[in-house]
């Protein structure tokens, strides 16, 4: 019988890469913490219809790379997760989540969309997605991107050497609006040197087309209406007040003309961090304002404003510049040599366990608990820091052997059983 494999673009994550996965879980739980943020959690399938309002019906997302499919229950068109925002918009729409104020939101999310498979980009992924809802002044728009930084640091990236910032101003719609129609106007003029998506999107979405990384196209791109000439004066004060904390945080950073997003519910601040380290695959996190979106679903006028960020990519970046990431080793491997011992290692395992010492016990019956040498080769290839050996002699002593097996030079040494408490601190130190 043939065996069954995975989805193409679908992978497993196993051990020890699941344990960089932890790893970088746990810092941005603890980032989140400290900026006091509440976790959220919605559904992965959502109606169709929520992220065609709430994406953009003309973007690629929505016209090519969602896994749709029709309820065979009831017939409703439903979607499998393409981006985090716009179910918890919806959340929050249906619940009147914000009747007592602004939130502050962070989710972990699994995130589907039907693409060409590369690496650094895959049919399932996963995303860390940050929303602050309800609130309207840039300081929020700074403090994000200020938050970025900050997870930077925790995980040790370097910016301007690992990664980079670029952030520009959409405006608002009206503003937006000028700027299509002059856009329209300059690309129709070299029509016929659009590609076939640059024809299509020219009068539905041409903000796109300043998106697009066709060489031919450059040169048209590069000379089309910018929008920041576009800008009222309201606009560009809330730009100045970003661009003002971010200067004073000493953040680095490029204003881009061009950069626009990929998702139509943006407006005012956008921005993006980007590496060299990751070829085409260059933006690591990326996000914005979208004061317009909460309408779109059916709720109430809420400015609101989040960022996203891949994590299977943000992995490729920590390993492409080579951040240590911690593997699966336990602290402990305990060496079990009779099934005589195998009470007293249970017990000792677990007392070790109950004081936060990770311990990873040698198991098998009479006949396959191998020898001592074995046991120990073992014990070596687990990459844990010590063995505990529970040997007859010593547990007649009421003693266990401690040896530490990434000091070549390190001797075993016995402990006493009944000392537990005080030596067990020094095996996670």
């Amino acid at each position: 019988m043939t065996a069954l494999r995975a989805v193409k673009g679908m992978n497993d994550i196993l051990p020890p890469e699941s344990a960089r996965w932890e790893w970088f879980e746990d810092k941005v739980r603890e980032l989140m913490r400290r900026y006091a943020y509440q976790n959220v959690r919605t559904p992965v399938v959502e109606p169709t219809e929520l992220f065609v309002r709430g994406i953009g019906e003309m973007t690629d997302i929505v016209e090519k790379e969602m896994y749709s499919f029709e309820d065979a229950m009831n017939g409703d068109r439903l979607t499998l997760r393409p981006e985090a925002t716009a179910g918890i918009v919806r959340a929050m729409v249906e619940h009147n989540a914000l009747y007592n104020g602004p939130l502050r939101l962070w989710s972990q999310v699994v995130v589907f969309r039907h693409e060409r498979p590369q690496k650094g980009r895959y049919r399932q992924f996963h995303q860390i997605d940050v929303e602050a809802l309800g609130h309207a002044g840039p300081d929020v728009d700074a403090e994000q991107i200020l938050m970025c930084r900050a997870l930077w640091r925790d995980l040790g990236l370097v910016e301007g050497r690992d990664v980079r910032l670029e952030i520009n101003s959409l405006g608002q719609p009206d503003e937006r609006s000028a700027h299509r129609a002059a856009l329209i106007a300059h690309f129709e003029q070299d029509a016929d040197s659009l590609d076939e998506d640059a024809r299509r999107r020219l009068h539905s979405n041409p903000l796109r087309i300043l998106d697009s990384k066709n060489p031919a196209m450059q040169s048209i791109i590069e000379s089309a209406p910018r929008l920041m000439a576009f800008l009222g004066p309201e606009s560009m004060a809330h730009f100045d007040a970003v661009r003002g904390v971010l200067d004073a945080a000493g953040l680095a950073y490029r204003v881009n003309p061009r950069l626009v997003r990929g998702l139509d519910y943006y407006n005012l601040t956008v921005f993006e961090w980007m590496t060299d380290h990751l070829g085409s695959q260059g933006t690591v996190c990326g996000g914005g304002r979208y004061d317009g979106l909460f309408e779109q679903l059916g709720g109430k006028a809420t400015p609101a404003v989040g960022w996203g960020m891949g994590i299977e990519r943000m992995l490729l970046l920590l390993e492409s510049v080579g951040v240590a990431m911690p593997g699966a080793a336990a602290d402990v491997y305990a060496v079990v040599p009779s099934v005589a011992a195998l009470a007293v290692a249970m017990s000792t395992c677990e007392a070790l366990r109950a004081v936060g010492v990770s311990v990873l016990m040698h198991a098998g019956g009479a006949e396959g608990r191998g020898s001592m040498k074995s046991q120990f080769k073992k014990a070596d290839s687990s990459g844990a820091r010590y063995a505990i050996v529970f040997g007859d002699s010593e547990l007649a002593r009421g003693e266990v052997g401690l040896k530490p097996l990434r000091d070549a030079g390190a001797a075993q040494r016995v402990v006493a059983l009944i000392d537990l408490a005080s030596w067990a601190a020094t095996l996670t130190a």
